[in-house]
């Protein structure tokens, strides 16, 4: 991704961190494609915007991480309502390393950390009070001891070929801003309203 690109995408998303009044301000919608080839979509948290990609963390046996496995094509947006920014991106999924998943690990708080290992993320569950009653076994299980990563915990990296940068306007004379790769480089171009 170019200097360019990823510069523009850090800018607006600090300026939507910095005038914000929303709880995530990584939240990040993610759309995969599933074995019968409808999209599926969800929102997670961005962790982080480079010049290698975009970057999210899930359990990788989740109904995103099998439909990343079997079709590394994916979208994804980001809606920043109070600055009037959306960027749309399309790329390639891959997972991260293993290192930089236990660094994203460790900056959860410890309520994520033991909700993430009592939850099958997906998978069906009888009632919610069998959740709590796994989250209180865990929490006394580990006391203050270290919570270490779950073997099936991980992220995904996405190598963009398309992103798409729109200014809000309310007259609906949205900017829009493509970028794309082709031919071994990155374009832009303008697209109407």
């Amino acid at each position: 991704m170019t200097n360019e690109i990823i510069a523009k995408f850090q800018d607006w998303w600090n300026q939507a961190k910095a005038d914000s009044s929303l709880k995530h301000k990584g939240a990040m919608c993610v759309s995969t494609i599933d074995e019968f080839g409808f999209p599926n979509a969800r929102f997670v948290d961005l962790k982080a915007a480079t010049e290698d990609g975009f970057t999210f963390c899930t359990f990788l046996d989740s109904k995103k991480g099998l439909e990343i496995e079997q079709c590394q094509k994916v979208a994804l947006t980001i809606w920043w309502e109070n600055v009037g920014y959306q960027t749309r991106v399309q790329g390639n999924a891959s997972r991260i390393s293993r290192s930089m998943a236990e660094k994203y690990w460790k900056s959860r708080n410890r309520d994520a950390q033991l909700t993430t290992l009592c939850s099958s993320q997906s998978q069906p569950l009888l009632s919610g009070q069998q959740l709590l009653d796994q989250l209180s076994a865990l929490r006394a299980s580990f006391g203050e001891a270290e919570i270490p990563i779950p073997d099936n915990w991980g992220g995904y990296i996405v190598e963009p070929i398309s992103v798409e940068f729109l200014t809000f306007s309310e007259d609906r004379l949205h900017l829009r801003e493509h970028y794309f790769h082709s031919a071994g480089r990155w374009n832009r171009q303008l697209l109407q309203p």
